[in-house]
């Protein structure tokens, strides 16, 4: 926490202070009385200095600085999202308040995994070995969500996928849930996971736990006490404050999916991963995610909103995977430049219809040029996409398509996606 400090200057005065040279009866008849009266006043206003109730009346009661109320109404308040200064001592509180309500509904999450070489090829050039295989841990973090053993976390906690041609990553061979408040160890299954949300769901065999309160993350302010609490580097729960430094803040992960997440300064390192980013309640408003890390970057990291979990992580419990609607096409974007210089017009180009998919049943073809969706002009697959998933599996659409250079109105039904 900064400290803002006034600096003041002293100043010397320039003013000259000089002796008048008065005669001795103007001493005696006017300066002598006037000094005594002065004097007289001193020794008056020091006795009721000394008595409080005295001293009150004349002065005030003193506030020390760091307890001072913020100058804004409390309408002010309300319309700038400003709060009432407090001193230290309330931060700390609040800090252990919010630590408090939380911690016993975070986990520790331990994946285990194989991990085997797939350069076979060179094994047998140089000797005829075997690929060698070995067994690595990932660590990270969840969230009881449920007292009878739901917890939330990073689908890349327990996604143990990989493209490298190096080596070879099996599916997590266990997963090991660790409890806060008394370090009991659990085998978790895990019931779904979604690589479009990086969101996953495990459950474990355990009733009684605490489940953490959820808050609108719709509803949170830039400036706001945040808490970001995890299972770090796997030292344990662990603890760190900050505020929120953005929200809507749209991020793309290494795997090139997007996110409209909330940015906080609250240190976020490796196994935070799946934890809990709470307010000054101890209340969930995101899941942590993302960090920045790279040469002379300090302090920012990403959670997702927890509203925007509350489907999805009802869909991995009730589907064991999150149902989103479908068009089946695969396509290209067309935008003006590229469709002038073919003579074609901007939008979606359809470069192949999966077969029975619902683009299929609709009679779209390879070689259409998609440019409406409900009346709304596309030029991106992104702005497709958006539009689609703000539907519902089973309902009905019109699109907007170029054939042959001549204008058709699609309706289309929309399907549902495969699992992944």
């Amino acid at each position: 926490m900064e400290e803002n400090k006034n600096n003041f200057k002293n100043v010397s005065s320039n003013i000259n202070f000089t002796k008048e040279n008065k005669t001795s009866g103007f001493k005696k008849n006017i300066v002598v009385p006037f000094f005594s009266g002065v004097l007289g006043c001193i020794v008056v206003v020091g006795t009721c200095f000394g008595v409080p109730s005295i001293k009150s009346k004349l002065i005030g009661t003193s506030t020390s600085a760091s307890e001072v109320s913020s100058p804004y109404t409390s309408s002010d308040n309300k319309n700038l999202g400003t709060v009432e200064q407090v001193s230290l001592s309330k931060y700390s509180d609040t800090s252990v308040y919010a630590a408090n309500k939380i911690l016993p509904s975070i986990v520790g999450i331990e994946v285990t995994y194989n991990v085997s070489s797939s350069m076979s090829s060179f094994y047998g050039i140089f000797g005829g070995g075997t690929p060698s295989t070995s067994t690595a841990q990932a660590s990270g973090s969840g969230i009881i969500i449920s007292s009878d053993g739901y917890i939330l976390t990073n689908n890349h906690v327990v996604n143990t996928s990989s493209e490298s041609t190096y080596y070879d990553i099996s599916e997590a061979t266990s997963v090991k849930v660790k409890l806060q408040n008394n370090d009991n160890e659990y085998d978790a299954k895990i019931v779904g996971k979604d690589s479009q949300t990086d969101l996953a769901v495990l459950k474990i065999e355990a009733d009684n736990l605490t489940a953490a309160e959820f808050a609108d993350s719709d509803a949170i302010k830039v400036g706001e006490f945040a808490m970001a609490v995890g299972n770090p580097l796997n030292l344990g729960t662990t603890i760190t404050c900050g505020v929120i430094s953005a929200v809507s803040r749209e991020v793309t992960d290494s795997d090139g999916n997007k996110y409209n997440a909330i940015q906080t300064d609250a240190a976020i390192n490796s196994g935070n991963s799946g934890g809990a980013l709470v307010d000054s309640e101890g209340k969930v408003i995101g899941v942590n995610t993302l960090k920045v890390s790279s040469t002379g970057v300090e302090g920012i990291g990403f959670a997702i909103p927890i509203n925007s979990t509350i489907d999805i992580t009802k869909d991995l419990i009730t589907y064991n995977k999150v149902r989103r609607p479908t068009i089946g096409i695969s396509g290209r974007n067309l935008d003006e430049k590229t469709a002038e210089k073919n003579n074609l017009v901007a939008g979606i180009y359809v470069v192949n219809v999966d077969e029975y998919s619902a683009a299929e049943k609709a009679g779209i073809k390879s070689g259409d040029i998609i440019t409406e969706f409900d009346g709304k002009k596309v030029l991106t697959m992104d702005e497709l996409n958006e539009l689609k998933n703000s539907h519902a599996i089973g309902d009905t659409v019109q699109l907007k398509v170029v054939r042959n250079g001549s204008e058709e109105q699609i309706s289309l039904t929309l399907g549902e996606s495969k699992s992944e």
